[in-house]
């Protein structure tokens, strides 16, 4: 886990000063990024200085010198000069496995990095070796031979991955503060602005690497970009996505079962591979809980928690939290969060965010990993990305329930009744079946609604309001089933918000954050959810 940053130059000025200032800049966006990589940096500079790589390095793996970055690799590892050089953040979970292949076909290592093996992959699969990861990453690759940078970004979103481009130069960094020390300007996205005032939105799904800020862009999830010096050329592609639409209608339950099982297993033994002491985050939800669960059994030693509490709010977690650090006997960590708490650190906490966030659980998981910090754990687990894939969110029984009626299936499959034992105060009424048979008029209505509202918002000038509100959205998954909300909310908006967040809190207080819920063939099919519990989602009550 560390931060990365690059500035790459179509109009070589190859001179002392030139490379002296070339040098200059890359060090101010080293320094922005201190707090992602505490443990040391490194700057690299091609000989004619087009191409210079910064970062800023968080040990976790092999914490000799032998993972300095930026990182070089020679053509097949045969000897000659390197070709390659990387600077990478986040990790490879599989990088063991994947190094074991690679060795096979001739390779040999210096180090014990996941990094050396994505320079390796790279070398030998070119654009497939994303195919191959499972983890979270963004990385960039200067191939000296083509005059060509390789860059991609994990296929949730889970590290962040910047760029400025324009007819002079390339530059990209972990977070937007380390472009702007390199000179970049700060000009507001007033579309983006207003979206996030009137419904809430931190991103445009339809242009998913728009940011708040009009000359930067993010790359977006499960994404490749390219750019060729030699052209001043830049592209992105798209390497991965589900069907929500490809199921296995036949797998038994107790099928299912084995392979979630199976699945969240060897995910959270992977991700408890590390050379520093490993805790988790204990929300009392049923996600974090299952991993501590998972973990405990391949651990010798128990696993410190952190939990944060707030003893004035009614639905305060923390007495489940404590139940589970008893079962576990883990070393239960708890921090409390107040509102004076969150004044005193709002500025701080704006700054590590750099964009507008609408919720206060930003802060209390803030708060955290602080307290992580403190007591000198470094890598968390954490049981984010559950409820998005396996319908936690208490919205997702309407979608599933509009589904059910539109096959004639709601009454006799009883998921009514299941959601009001538990207490679920969900209804289906006349509007959620005008929904079922008219989708796309639905669609239109609850677009009309949220645009209205932006109308009047008392907040708002009117003169802003018609200037932005000309190009306002509002998304909706592509049909109205429960596997395409799903996949709308994991893959498309809504996910990559919680992610953002998890990283800049995690970051802030040179962290690193491992969510076990998310692995490279861990979507592949969504009924795989449907399945897990007899009444379908009304059972996943509580995440």
């Amino acid at each position: 886990m560390c931060g990365i940053a690059g500035i790459l130059n179509f109009r070589i000025n190859n001179s002392e000063d030139n490379n002296s200032l070339l040098k200059q800049r890359v060090q101010l966006m080293n320094n922005a990024l201190h707090h992602r990589g505490p443990d040391g940096e490194g700057i690299w500079i091609n000989e004619d200085g087009s191409v210079a790589l910064g970062h800023r390095r968080l040990s976790i793996i092999d914490l000799s010198n032998a993972g300095h970055q930026p990182m070089h690799f020679s053509d097949n590892n045969e000897g000659n000069s390197p070709r390659y050089t990387i600077v990478h953040n986040g990790e490879i979970y599989n990088y063991i496995e994947l190094k074991e292949e690679l060795s096979k076909h001739g390779y040999t290592f210096r180090s014990q990095t996941d990094t050396e093996v994505i320079i390796a992959a790279y070398d030998f699969w070119k654009d497939l070796c994303v195919d191959y990861f499972d983890g979270m990453f963004a990385f960039a690759i200067w191939d000296s031979k083509e005059k060509e940078l390789f860059a991609a970004r994990d296929r949730f979103g889970e590290k962040p991955f910047f760029y400025f481009f324009d007819e002079k130069e390339f530059l990209f960094a972990s977070e937007m503060k380390a472009l702007w020390a390199a000179g970049v300007g700060c000009i507001p996205n007033q579309k983006m602005l207003f979206n996030f005032i009137t419904i809430g939105y931190t991103d445009n799904p339809n242009q998913p690497s728009e940011t708040f800020f009009e000359n930067i862009h993010k790359l977006p999830p499960a994404t490749c970009l390219k750019y060729s010096l030699r052209k001043n050329e830049l592209s992105l592609e798209k390497y991965w996505d589900v069907d929500p639409e490809k199921q296995d209608k036949h797998i038994s339950e107790s099928d299912a079962l084995e392979k979630f099982s199976h699945l969240l297993t060897t995910s959270v033994k992977r991700r408890l591979r590390s050379d520093v002491a490993i805790g988790t985050s204990l929300s009392g939800g049923l996600d974090s809980s299952s991993i501590i669960a998972i973990a405990s059994s391949f651990t010798n030693s128990p696993l410190t928690a952190f939990t944060a509490s707030f003893p004035e709010f009614e639905k305060d977690e923390l007495a489940y939290a404590k139940q589970v650090a008893e079962q576990f006997k883990l070393q239960h960590c708890i921090t409390t969060v107040s509102g004076d708490d969150l004044v005193n650190d709002w500025q701080k906490l704006c700054y590590q965010q750099e964009s507008p966030f609408g919720s206060a659980s930003v802060y209390a998981q803030y708060k955290v990993y602080e307290l992580a910090k403190q007591q000198g754990i470094k890598v968390l687990l954490d049981g984010q990305g559950a409820d998005e894939t396996l319908a936690g969110y208490h919205k997702y029984y309407k979608w599933y329930w509009q589904e059910l009626f539109r096959n004639r299936k709601l009454r006799r499959s009883k998921e009514i009744k299941a959601a009001k034992d538990l207490g679920i105060t969900e209804t289906f009424d006349f509007k959620n079946i005008i929904a079922s048979y008219f989708p796309d008029f639905a669609t239109i209505v609850l677009e009309n609604r949220y645009l209205l509202n932006a109308i009047k918002h008392e907040d708002l000038t009117k003169e802003f309001v018609q200037q932005q509100s000309k190009e306002a959205y509002y998304a909706l998954p592509e049909r109205f089933t429960l596997n395409n909300a799903l996949h709308f909310n994991t893959c498309v908006h809504g996910l990559e918000e919680l992610l953002k967040y998890a990283d800049r809190n995690s970051m802030a207080h040179g962290r690193e954050v491992r969510l076990p819920f998310f692995r490279m063939n861990w979507l592949n099919s969504y009924s795989v959810c449907l399945h897990i519990l007899k009444y379908g989602t009304a059972g996943l009550n509580g995440y």
